[in-house]
């Protein structure tokens, strides 16, 4: 018995003719598997939109957050009559639709009565959008005489009570899925399942946060001991390099668990990290596929890719940051100041994306969003004060406009020459680095350099480290 997860994204969903293409992609693989299940998106933007309506009656803007109800009932009824457009599925579809929109103008009215909206209704709202396309998508499949049948997450996935951000409880969310899910699944039935939401023990919608779709799927996946699970998306796969940067960037064939999860903090539109744990601590192989190319293999995630161990898979490059530096001959030797120092910071909510420490302890610096630079700075002057004004501390200084370059590769740090190409590129293009750090996970080399050269540098190391390494 063979088991396949897919999951298509908001663009894979996005429009009647994305839509057909993902039913004829579903209706061509099913097949070729004892039992697949589907999670879909809401349709690209319909989640920003959904915020922004509970935004402007937060606001008070009637007027504003009514436009907003009306234009996704518009969109979801005129995707609705373009697909279905003679079509016993039509009228209970659009009826559907409307009983959404009509909650969810009946949550917007609350919240501009109330003028405030919590967590947890905007977890309600926004279930919306995955609510109301998993209904669109699975009537499209019947039309291609599959046996569809939607289910809400909410049915599905046990979280704790963390609205916006929720974690899975996996031992009840592995109870539950087996009790709902494999029943159907034994009748042929191919399941369409609202990515993103879930619900808490109390049966209370919930959101997985960022990446939500693709954790429903790898969630699923691990419940249902999946032999593979599918992200389809817009992109051919796991590219070597932003393609709007380096114009010669290359899908990945194989890439590890490790690898995606460093170049996923580092910046790239990849899977979030917590996305990739489920299938990861399973070994399931995971593929990114590109929804409009369904012929292109795209890129498998795996535990043991062969490769080449010490070559460089890819770099991701972080925008939009500042260097703080801490610095003081008195800081020498001192116990705790390192502590302290991130205790701040940790005061501030901001989160650090790199730090380096020279070996003679007299400085320390850290990279951080700029959004966050002066917070973080007025923290850790009142928090070093004492040292400050004995001149302990010299310094406590922001460096805006930088922005971190990652080579992300399996056992960097134990192959020789690694290093010297990254340099080396660098230095042939007259790029100075301004801080460095090497991360004992071994698949990770991250520099620091200026926000004018971030570009140049990443093009120049995929092309000396990548392309010809």
């Amino acid at each position: 018995m063979s088991t396949l997860v897919m999951k298509f994204g908001g663009t894979s969903v996005g429009s009647p003719e994305a839509i057909s293409q993902t039913a004829q992609i579903v209706a061509d693989t099913a097949p070729k598997w004892t039992r697949t299940v589907v999670v879909v998106s809401a349709m690209s933007g319909v989640t920003n939109t959904l915020l922004r309506s509970a935004t402007y009656a937060q606001s008070g803007d009637e007027e504003a957050y009514t436009a907003q109800v009306d234009q996704l009932r518009d969109r979801h009824r005129e995707t609705i009559r373009i697909l279905f457009p003679d079509n016993s599925e039509r009228s209970p579809l659009l009826a559907t639709i409307d009983r959404f929109i009509a909650e969810l103008n009946a949550y917007c009215r609350s919240i501009h009565v109330l003028g405030e909206v919590t967590q947890r209704g905007l977890d309600t709202i926004v279930s919306l959008g995955e609510r109301m396309n998993a209904r669109i998508v699975a009537a499209v499949l019947r039309t291609h005489l599959l046996d569809s049948q939607v289910i809400d997450a909410t049915e599905l996935i046990i979280t704790d009570d963390a609205f916006q951000n929720a974690m899975p409880l996996m031992a009840l969310t592995r109870t539950r899925i087996q009790e709902r899910l494999c029943p159907l699944l034994e009748e042929g039935v191919i399941p369409v399942i609202t990515g993103f939401i879930a619900a808490n023990q109390n049966g209370v919608t919930t959101t997985l946060g960022r990446g939500g779709s693709d954790y429903t799927a790898a969630i699923l996946g691990d419940c249902l001991d999946a032999d593979e699970v599918w992200t389809l998306t817009d992109v051919n796969g796991v590219m070597t390099a932003d393609p709007r940067v380096v114009a010669d960037a290359q899908v990945i064939p194989e890439i590890s668990f490790n690898e995606i999860s460093e170049l996923a903090y580092f910046g790239a539109k990849v899977l979030h990290p917590k996305t990739i744990r489920p299938v990861l601590e399973r070994d399931i192989p995971l593929w990114v596929k590109n929804t409009f190319n369904p012929e292109h293999p795209g890129t498998r995630i795996t535990r043991h890719p062969s490769r080449v161990p010490g070559t460089i898979t890819a770099v991701a490059l972080i925008r939009d940051l500042s260097m703080v530096t801490v610095e003081g001959r008195g800081m020498l030797g001192v116990p705790g100041i390192a502590a302290r120092t991130f205790s701040a910071v940790a005061k501030t909510g901001a989160s650090v994306l790199m730090i380096s420490q020279a070996s003679s302890e007299q400085s320390i610096c850290f990279v951080i969003p700029t959004t966050t630079t002066h917070n973080v700075i007025k923290s850790l002057e009142q928090e070093m004060a004492l040292e400050l004004s004995r001149r302990d501390i010299d310094h406590i200084r922001a460096q805006d406009e930088v922005v971190i370059v990652t080579a992300v590769g399996a056992g960097l740090r134990d192959t020789p020459g690694v290093a010297s190409r990254i340099f080396g590129a660098l230095g042939d293009s007259g790029i100075n680095v301004i801080a460095i750090a090497q991360g004992s996970s071994e698949y990770s080399i991250s520099l620091v350099v200026r926000a004018e050269d971030g570009e140049t540098a990443m093009c120049h190391i995929h092309e000396d480290a990548i392309l010809h390494g």
